[in-house]
């Protein structure tokens, strides 16, 4: 199973600095090159370029509220989900439909569905497991 991942090109976990700036700061990204690819195709999507979409993921996040302390993790994360939403189905694999155009409430509120679906037989078992241990 590893072979899988330890064979992959090594040029993929290499980590890159780039320079940018975020809401008129100039300031640095440190991410693996596989994120970067990943995030350059989320940006192409909507004709933004690698700078103006983390830009545009950094102030967003901000408005939401959220708090950037690791903004590095975030970006992780937004690339984890992209591939994640693309295999669920819910954003589509041709890279000429942006991300923008797609509907982002109905698409989370699937996935709260599918969420819910997948913890009800893991709570179900949990309560059947203690019931068991109490009886």
């Amino acid at each position: 199973m590893c072979r899988l991942f330890i064979g992959a090109e090594p040029g993929l976990w290499e980590p890159q600095t780039r320079s940018m700036r975020l809401d008129g700061v100039s300031t640095s990204v440190r991410l693996e090159r596989f994120f970067w690819k990943v995030l350059e195709e989320v940006g192409r999507r909507d004709g933004l370029s690698l700078s103006q979409l983390v830009a545009k993921l950094s102030r967003e996040c901000a408005e939401a509220g959220h708090d950037p302390a690791n903004f590095a993790s975030f970006l992780r994360v937004c690339c984890g989900r992209y591939q994640a939403l693309q295999l669920a189905g819910e954003i589509p694999a041709a890279t000429d439909v942006s991300i923008a155009s797609l509907d982002a409430e109905s698409i989370l509120a699937r996935e709260r569905q599918r969420h819910v679906a997948v913890r009800a037989p893991e709570r179900h078992q949990a309560e059947a497991a203690s019931f068991s241990a109490t009886s």
